[in-house]
């Protein structure tokens, strides 16, 4: 692997558990289907998964869109999420 490869795969992995840590938050204080979304939304961002998806699927999701895609659920989660009025966020 590369320098660049290994930088996106370390963004990767901090977005993926970030969304891991929202998904239980919302499983214990919010309700269960968006934490369970949240939870299995970051199962797309670990790289062990990636390479699982590449096997069975074919199909790989580029870092660009992973990133992206981070950005703006992180972004609508801190902004109208009911996690967020928890905190007062």
């Amino acid at each position: 692997m590369d320098k660049k490869s290994n930088v996106l795969n370390v963004i990767c992995f901090i977005f993926g558990i970030v969304f891991f840590v929202i998904g239980v938050l919302n499983v214990f204080l919010v309700d269960l289907v968006p934490g369970v979304l949240y939870i299995i939304l970051s199962l797309i961002y670990f790289p062990h998964t990636d390479t699982i998806f590449k096997r069975k699927f074919n199909f790989s999701i580029s870092y660009k869109s992973k990133i992206i895609l981070g950005i703006v659920i992180l972004w609508g989660t801190l902004a109208v999420g009911d996690l967020a009025e928890m905190f007062g966020l």
